[in-house]
């Protein structure tokens, strides 16, 4: 039986994959997110909305689209105060609210014990252009307050117009350069404030971070850079400089997500540490806790909360 005759150079390997860079198509870009959202995964990460006191939500389905909502708040109000300590005085109020949901057209309002009625709107006027649109009405003088967005959506850029009552108005307009970079600026005009200001950004994204910087001519300078660590951990830092009063402020966070449970925390350059969970206890039923010390202000604020319903 004759002998299995080798190959004369062997096996061949199979083709190996190389992975070529891509080229960035300028007739293809993503379209930007607004210019105001340019911070939107650090402010996310950072910036919980945190409370002190005790609150309970319970919203009720009525139908697909409609449904109401009960809020309930017990805790102090902050007062500002000449010295450096903080003023605090007890109270609580109950809040009443219907929410209308449709995919393209969406009306939330608010009713307080104290008179307020707030509501916010948001509707698609077209495929490409969406009204936002936000009111207060108040009984104490000056509270009352109304402002509305147009967003418009082009293939690789946004623009924005805002007006509201003082008079104030804004424009905006966001340019995706590259696959990853944007560019935008902003101009704005507030009356009553009598300010006046021209705004520049700059965002880079991937999918693994989110590098931000945005100056303005009022002297304000803000960086944010958001690290996605992995599916369940994100690491996210922010700068914050002011040029006329040279006030500055850095803070570094976390956002870990769980099965069960989203943990955001961060601690600043001012010495306030700060932490915040939401717990899924079951389906429908979340359990809140906030928390946030200020050892330099001696100020000290924890809160919970219970949220039923979706």
């Amino acid at each position: 039986m004759a002998a299995e005759t080798a190959p004369l150079f062997g096996t061949i390997p199979k083709e190996t994959e190389i992975k070529k860079e891509e080229k960035t198509n300028y007739m293809d870009l993503p379209t930007p997110i607004p210019f105001e959202e340019a911070h939107r995964e650090a402010m996310m990460s950072l910036k919980p909305e945190h409370f002190e006191g005790m609150r309970f939500d319970f919203t009720k389905g009525l139908n697909q689209r409609f449904s109401l909502s009960h809020s309930l708040f017990m805790g102090p109000m902050e007062f500002p105060s000449q010295s450096s300590e903080v003023i605090k005085i007890p109270t609580s109020h109950y809040e009443f609210g219907a929410n209308f949901l449709d995919p393209k057209f969406m009306l939330f309002g608010r009713m307080l014990t104290d008179g307020r009625l707030n509501a916010r709107l948001k509707a698609d006027l077209t495929d490409n252009l969406t009204l936002k649109g936000n009111a207060q009405l108040s009984n104490e003088p000056q509270m009352s307050h109304g402002m509305a967005n147009f967003d418009y959506k082009g293939t690789d850029w946004r623009g924005q117009f805002q007006f509201g009552n003082g008079p104030l108005f804004g424009l905006s307009y966001i340019q995706t350069i590259t696959r990853h970079l944007s560019l935008g600026s902003e101009v704005f005009w507030a009356e009553q404030q009598r300010k006046s200001g021209l705004g520049v950004a700059a965002r880079y994204n991937t999918d693994k971070m989110v590098a931000t910087g945005q100056m303005a001519s009022t002297g304000m300078v803000a960086l944010s850079y958001v690290q996605k660590i992995s599916e369940k951990v994100t690491l996210a830092t922010d700068f914050m400089y002011n040029l006329m009063s040279r006030d500055v402020t850095a803070s570094v966070g976390y956002d870990y997500i769980l099965r069960q449970c989203r943990l955001r925390g961060k601690l600043d350059s001012n010495g306030c540490a700060s932490a915040f969970l939401e717990e899924r206890l079951n389906m429908g039923l979340n359990f809140i806790l906030s928390a946030e010390i200020d050892h330099k202000k001696k100020d000290y604020k924890f809160g919970f909360g219970m949220t039923v319903g979706e």
